[in-house]
């Protein structure tokens, strides 16, 4: 089913494109299956899997300094299916109900059922019902830069924690953070001399397990909303939306 649903999408270190294991399917299908339950059910991640080529993706039409382009982390296309599987089947449901030292109520970005939409739909509810018995409402947006470059893998950790997901696969998401090397390749040439080097502090990069694991730790744009009733700032946090090459 998910080999039979893939779409076109960059190709990973490995070299197996997507369209090769949409074709296979019939025939890979049961190993893969195998190679998977067995990765979740002993808490392991292959080390193939953790291995990303980083290519620089110009920001804008003339690049001619290093901030004009964006790193663009592609993981190999198993490695993303895999992450998609631990999200659906793990994640998401865990997020539905929460603990109570882990709230998601102000929270749009990385959801599956938050968007930037919803975000500016209670942001302009929340100020106009402010407006009706305030004479003024203060709203104060912040952006912070290289959100995600920083993740403390330690912070995240302790988070999922607290998560109702099994112990199996609390380790493999502890196995998925941990030994990710990436590779920089620029005009289909390596920038490391064919060497990988580690990642250290951000989180993995494949788009799947980040935009869960990502709203448990940091979120990209902060939103303040304050008024004179208010016995305390009423915040909002949501990423947000930047076209991206398709990974």
């Amino acid at each position: 089913m998910l080999l039979d649903a893939l779409r076109p999408t960059a190709t990973g270190l490995d070299q197996l494109p997507a369209w090769f294991l949409r074709l296979a399917a019939p025939v890979i299908y049961q190993p893969l299956t195998r190679l998977f339950n067995l990765s979740i059910s002993t808490g392991t991640v292959p080390r193939q899997w953790k291995q990303a080529i980083i290519r620089p993706v110009p920001k804008t039409p003339a690049p001619t300094k290093h901030a004009d382009f964006r790193p663009i982390s592609v993981n190999p296309v198993l490695t993303r299916l895999m992450e998609r599987t631990v999200v659906n089947r793990f994640l998401y449901p865990a997020f539905l109900d929460p603990p109570t030292t882990l709230s998601f109520q102000d929270q749009f970005g990385f959801r599956p059922t938050g968007s930037t939409t919803a975000a500016l739909v209670y942001t302009l509810h929340t100020i106009t019902s402010l407006l009706n018995t305030n004479p003024f409402v203060t709203v104060i947006a912040l952006d912070f830069s290289k959100a995600f470059d920083t993740v403390r893998h330690s912070s995240l950790l302790h988070k999922l924690a607290q998560l109702d997901i099994p112990g199996n696969v609390y380790n493999w998401l502890l196995d998925f953070l941990l030994g990710h090397f990436h590779c920089t390749e620029y005009n289909g040439r390596s920038l490391h001399s064919g060497k990988s080097l580690p990642v250290l502090y951000r989180a993995p990069p494949s788009v799947r397990l980040c935009t869960s694991s990502r709203q448990l730790t940091y979120t990209q744009s902060l939103l303040a909303i304050y008024c004179p009733s208010m016995p305390t700032t009423h915040t909002l946090l949501f990423q947000p939306v930047t076209p991206t090459p398709e990974q």
